[in-house]
């Protein structure tokens, strides 16, 4: 390799950062989000050898707490185990610039042009990639998780908000600036819809996510509920909450037909919190699917394997792969 080779601050080249690990190489991986940041150290086999969990702080001080959590679990491990580990990555909510190593905005953190990968290389002593959380987590998912095997793929990530990845021809479909699947921002009610803070009115989210989800059942019946899951638990006793998870999976099946129309994906996979509602939630929406297709065959609908731990699987898996293939 020449010596005008760009390089990391831990000295591996950009191009070494994005080879397989080998099988005795440990890897850290943070995900990031908007009320929890979690990390582990893991081997090959997935098996965590420090598991550390804090909260994110609001605004650029995020990235500092990042930068402790990295530092304390790998401080946590012996000497001999500190020196297999061969690589990081990070994944992170909003907009993210992986080219330029920028974490470009997150309204929900509160971040704005945040430059990340030379900061927790230097910090960590190990390259150090980021990349977007939901694109990690559905690649997860596709490539390792409930969609292996299958080359055209749709994962819906349902919680307090609703994103997603496609994979299309054996190939994850990225826009130009890297972004993924914004399914929650597909308008379906825009008579009569609510408002999004997205500034549209009746998108997907704002009748099929988590908090929609709750939202309703309490403007429904003028009673306070812990959440979504509550909701899901109560529909074979309570006519209310049948109706709004009724409204909801109507809601993301109207997001999601084009999408189906469009790719013609052969497994829609469910991610995310929502997606602890188990077959509540798959069986109705494939039959919503079913109803609403002509053309093109209805893909089954299924739960994802990593769950709510999507994100920090996947990015233990970008870490060890050095690349979202």
């Amino acid at each position: 390799m020449g010596t005008d080779q760009p390089r990391t601050s831990a000295g591996e080249s950009i191009v070494g950062a994005a080879a397989d690990l080998p099988d005795d190489a440990l890897v850290l991986g943070l995900d990031v989000g908007g009320t929890t940041i979690k990390g582990e150290v893991t081997d090959a086999g997935g098996t965590a050898l420090a598991v550390g969990t804090v909260a994110t702080p609001h605004g650029p001080a995020a990235f500092d707490a990042m930068g402790e959590l990295g530092e304390r679990l790998l401080s946590e491990l012996p000497e001999a185990d500190r020196r297999r580990v061969r690589r990081a990555a990070v994944v992170l909510p909003g907009l993210v610039d992986t080219a330029r190593s920028v974490a470009v905005f997150s309204s929900n953190v509160g971040w704005r042009d945040v430059h990340v990968g030379d900061r927790f290389a230097e910090r960590w002593g190990v390259p150090t990639l980021i990349e977007h959380d939901v694109a990690v987590a559905g690649w997860a998912e596709w490539r390792y998780g409930a969609g292996q095997g299958y080359e055209n793929v749709c994962v819906v990530i349902l919680g307090t908000g609703i994103s997603g990845t496609l994979s299309v021809g054996g190939r994850l479909v990225r826009s130009g600036y890297g972004q993924v699947g914004e399914y929650g921002h597909v308008p379906v009610r825009r008579v009569g819809g609510l408002p999004c803070p997205c500034g549209n009115t009746g998108c997907v989210e704002t009748v099929a996510s988590g908090a929609a989800i709750a939202r309703a059942y309490t403007r429904r019946t003028g009673r306070e509920i812990g959440g979504a899951a509550q909701v899901f638990a109560l529909m074979s006793t309570d006519p209310d909450a049948a109706a709004v998870v009724e409204d909801a999976v109507d809601a993301l099946a109207d997001g999601l037909v084009g999408i189906v129309h469009a790719a013609c994906p052969e497994l829609i996979v469910l991610g995310g919190g929502v997606a602890g509602a188990g077959a509540a939630l798959t069986e109705p929406l494939h039959r919503a699917l079913s109803d609403r297709l002509r053309l093109v065959p209805a893909p089954r609908v299924v739960l994802g394997e990593f769950g709510a731990r999507a994100g920090l699987a996947g990015a233990a898996l970008f870490a060890r792969r050095g690349a979202l293939t």
